[in-house]
């Protein structure tokens, strides 16, 4: 310390800094700097590491926001700073006796703007942080999309809290009277909850579709005839993407209160083509479609279901007759493409077997 002392004790030279105090504050900036940037690179990645519970959902970036480069800087300049001013030994006559020789009030006016910074950024990489929170998120059976749902919802209550205790710490940092504040506060609550009815009820849907998971981030439904991924579920809203590539928004309140269809839920996907014949087709012929058919569909691979699986003729008209099929296969939309397909080509081919012929509305209307 005496050392310290003697390198920071000599003329002013430079705005009130002798060389050596001037050089120990450089010291300090660039030993804030570099802090800074090994609390981002180094020691929050191991701490991630060594903290998180499973691999992040979005693992794209492994470093911390550079807000929380910039809260170290603040923090560790102020820290220095305040440091180096209660080195200041005053005499009874209030001279400086030891300690660094610079600007007392110039630093004095540094170390509140940093001690500022550091807290408005402590809240800013506070929510940028929330972002992180999907490595400490765990779900029975790692459940990627049950991860994603609870994720999405943990960010938005995290994010709120957020800025609820930003406002009360800035608006105290600034000097507002925060007593009044809870007071006035106090006197407009029940107005505030009449108002804000709705956005409570959103929130509490939230909490509902994270209980009872009717659906999750990435599941495809349909609800209030909006059909769509569900992208990302908030406190107060719910995103789809639709067919079309169209964002649609739903409230929470709305989707508890509204029947979901979920088509990722399913186990089979259900085929049923129909086919048309000419009234004059034989009950042989058509025998020997509907039982060639179901054979060879439930020979293929692809098929699920047996015994609920069947092709029978269903309506007999005076101008034709129908065969109606029920087929399954497994939960895949690209299966379910092609298997459909391959179920009309083998219909085709089995109708020409038995000499059947499918019904044409405009032939008949000819004849």
């Amino acid at each position: 310390m005496e050392l310290l002392d003697e390198f920071m004790d000599g003329p002013e030279r430079f705005g009130g800094f002798s060389s050596g105090t001037l050089t120990i504050v450089l010291a300090c900036a660039l030993l804030s700097f570099g802090a800074g940037i090994a609390s981002r690179r180094m020691i929050f990645p191991r701490l991630m590491d060594a903290l998180s519970k499973i691999e992040r959902i979005e693992d794209e970036n492994p470093f911390a926001p550079k807000s929380l480069r910039w809260m170290v800087v603040f923090f560790v300049m102020w820290y220095s700073l305040d440091w180096l001013s209660a080195m200041v030994v005053l005499d009874d006559l209030g001279v400086r006796e030891s300690g660094p020789v610079w600007d007392a009030e110039l630093m004095e006016t540094v170390m509140t703007i940093a001690w500022a910074g550091f807290v408005i950024l402590v809240l800013l990489t506070a929510y940028r942080l929330v972002d992180y929170l999907d490595a400490f998120i765990v779900v029975e059976g790692d459940n990627m999309a049950a991860r994603r749902s609870l994720a999405s919802v943990a960010e938005s209550i995290g994010r709120l809290a957020v800025v609820v205790v930003g406002f009360f710490v800035v608006a105290g940092l600034f000097g507002v009277n925060l007593n009044g504040l809870i007071a006035g506060l106090g006197i407009t609550g029940l107005a505030l909850a009449l108002a804000a009815r709705d956005s409570v009820a959103n929130v509490f849907g939230a909490i509902s579709i994270i209980i009872d998971q009717p659906f999750n981030v990435g599941d495809w439904i349909i609800v209030e005839d909006v059909e769509g991924e569900v992208v990302t579920i908030g406190l107060r809203t719910t995103t789809l993407r639709t067919g079309s590539d169209t964002m649609v928004t739903i409230p929470n309140s709305n989707i508890t209160n509204s029947p979901v269809e979920n088509f990722s839920h399913r186990r089979f996907r259900r085929i049923r083509p129909s086919f048309e014949f000419e009234e004059d087709s034989s009950a042989a012929q058509l025998r020997q479609f509907c039982e060639s058919l179901c054979e060879q569909v439930l020979a293929d691979p692809r098929s699920t279901k047996p015994d609920d699986s069947w092709v029978r003729v269903t309506e007999t008209l005076p101008s034709k007759i129908t065969v109606s099929t029920n087929f399954y296969c497994a939960s895949s939309g690209r299966t379910q493409r092609e298997f459909t397909e391959d179920i009309l080509l083998m219909a085709r081919a089995r109708g020409d077997e038995s000499g059947l012929k499918f019904h044409e509305p405009r032939r008949r209307a000819q004849m």
